[in-house]
């Protein structure tokens, strides 16, 4: 993808150039590596709002700090049944638009979304899908399906995601259910299909953030993998490729909120519509790689990210995909339970 290198030369020299026009600070909790440091540069140039910059592995990992820690963080980044969970127990402020005029931005197939209908909590940071990221020179092409995880030809080369939600949710979509069932015995047809391929031999390892290196390395032949993680590999390692399963897969996205104990909420709120410029908007899809809800961001990209597969799949790959839902508790310790059954299987 081309670099609009000369842009945001000139952005940076513009902002520098301007005086700081606000104090205080803003507590940020993002995913890790999923934001242009230059970006946190020039919002503290030009508004003088100190980033206190903080990160975690999982969402739930995050939501269970948001809840520990009251007033530590100002700006989360969420995914969206996590926002659903969030907007039930009383966890978000609502967030003064007027002071975000850049969320008009926002494409319109992430408008009045599922998790948050009013849109009243939540601005779209970044979407993708969930797929296989897979090296041409280890297995050539394979089959575009589930199935390709489970071959036993691929001995210890497959890297799953250590995250039960993608991980069992890729393997009820396999059996044709949905990410989201509450039917335990269609859980449970998916929790002995993920122990039918650690006992096979198949997978290498349950693993996040080191996977995509992994990838570029060589180290694996097949991994599960977000579609801005996988974008990034291949950019590296032009060996690599991906797709989504014919079966289909989850779409999702990753949204700014502000938590209701956030004590910099007009800070907060001058992050997220920082944030939501184009031009800034196109760094972090530069930096990060995954998809952006943002339309003057994707006129910037042009051909070059519009034509792209991974960031952009087309509406026949969208039509076969679906969110994620927040599960009632029950059936989060439910589906808890069987991924640490599988994750315990020797």
């Amino acid at each position: 993808m081309k670099k609009l290198i000369s842009v945001f030369l000139l952005l940076a020299l513009l902002l520098s150039a301007l005086p700081a026009s606000a104090e205080g600070v803003v507590n940020v909790y993002n995913w890790e590596d999923y934001i242009d440091p230059a970006v946190i540069t020039l919002f503290e140039q030009e508004t003088g709002i100190k980033v206190n910059y903080m990160c975690f592995t999982t969402v739930e990992d995050m939501i269970v700090q948001v809840e520990a820690n009251p007033g530590a963080f100002d700006v989360c980044f969420p995914s969206d049944y996590i926002i659903e969970r969030m907007i039930r127990n009383d966890m978000l402020a609502e967030i003064n638009f007027d002071n975000i005029p850049g969320a008009a931005q926002t494409i319109d197939y992430l408008r009045t979304p599922d998790y948050d209908p009013e849109e009243k909590f939540s601005v779209p940071y970044m979407w993708g899908t969930v797929g296989v990221l897979y090296n041409k020179e280890l297995i050539g092409e394979p089959a575009k399906s589930w199935a390709t995880l489970w071959d036993k030809q691929y001995q210890n080369n497959v890297i799953m995601l250590d995250s039960f939600r993608d991980s069992m949710g890729a393997t009820l979509k396999s059996l044709g259910y949905s990410m989201n069932t509450h039917e335990i015995p269609a859980i449970m047809a998916a929790k002995n299909k993920l122990i039918e391929q650690k006992k096979s031999g198949v997978v290498k390892a349950y693993q996040v953030d080191e996977t995509k290196d992994k990838m570029v390395a060589g180290e694996a032949a097949l991994a599960l993998m977000w579609s801005g993680d996988a974008m990034y590999a291949i950019d590296l390692n032009e060996n690599l490729d991906y797709f989504v399963p014919e079966e289909g897969s989850n779409v999702w996205v990753d949204c700014a909120v502000i938590p209701k104990t956030a004590k910099n909420k007009e800070n907060a709120e001058k992050f997220i519509d920082f944030l939501c410029r184009p031009e800034i908007a196109v760094m972090n899809v530069e930096y990060i790689c995954y998809s952006t809800p943002n339309k003057g961001a994707i006129d910037l990209l042009g051909e070059d990210y519009t034509g792209n597969h991974v960031q952009n799949p087309d509406t026949a790959v969208l039509e076969k995909c679906e969110f994620l839902h927040d599960i009632e508790e029950k059936f989060l310790s439910i589906y808890e339970a069987m991924w640490m059954e599988v994750k315990n299987t020797k």
